[in-house]
Parts: structure tokens; sequence; C-alpha cells
């Protein structure tokens, strides 16, 4: 069992017309979800369980006609059992 969560965001340019394909591909697949956009440009987080998972969804969005580029902004790497621990009171980030 992988005991990793692999959290990551990454900036989509693309043409105007790709975003229809891009909001279909993220709809279709769990671990993404648009956090931001507009006219040629979005934000995608992605939560995988492991590297290949997200850079099969990196593969995927740059596939897509009119995605012009897709950057890796962000990348996290936690282990579950460290998620799954509550937070102590007071403390920030």
């Amino acid at each position: 069992m992988n005991d990793e969560q692999h959290i990551s965001s990454l900036v989509l340019m693309h043409r105007h017309e790709a975003m229809p394909a891009i909001k279909a591909l993220v709809e279709a697949h769990a671990a993404l979800e648009i956090a931001a956009h507009g006219d040629c440009r979005c934000v995608v987080l992605c939560e995988t369980g492991d590297q290949r998972s997200l850079m099969d969804c990196i593969d995927a969005l740059q596939a897509l006609p009119g995605v012009l580029n897709v950057s890796l902004i962000y990348h996290h790497v936690e282990s579950l059992s460290e998620l799954d621990q509550p937070m102590e009171p007071g403390l920030s980030s």
C-alpha cells in the first residue's frame, strides 16, 4: 500500500476554445479540480496517491487540443498517516 498523498498545482496556458475540453477532462478525473481560470490560463489542483498518477494527469492535460503549456508550480508529498493526525490548537502555517 502506498502511504503518500501528492498535492500539486498546475498552471495551464491554453487557447480560449480549449476550456470546454479542459473542464470535461477535469470533471472526468476525481484527482483534478479547477481552482481559478481566466480567458487563456487556469490553475488546476491535482491530488494523487503517487507521482506516476500526477505525471499521467499532466500528460493528459498537455495532450488536449489548444493546451499550449502545463507547468508544475507546486508539488508537496505528505504521508497519509501524517494527514490523518489532528492539528494542535493554536498552530498556524
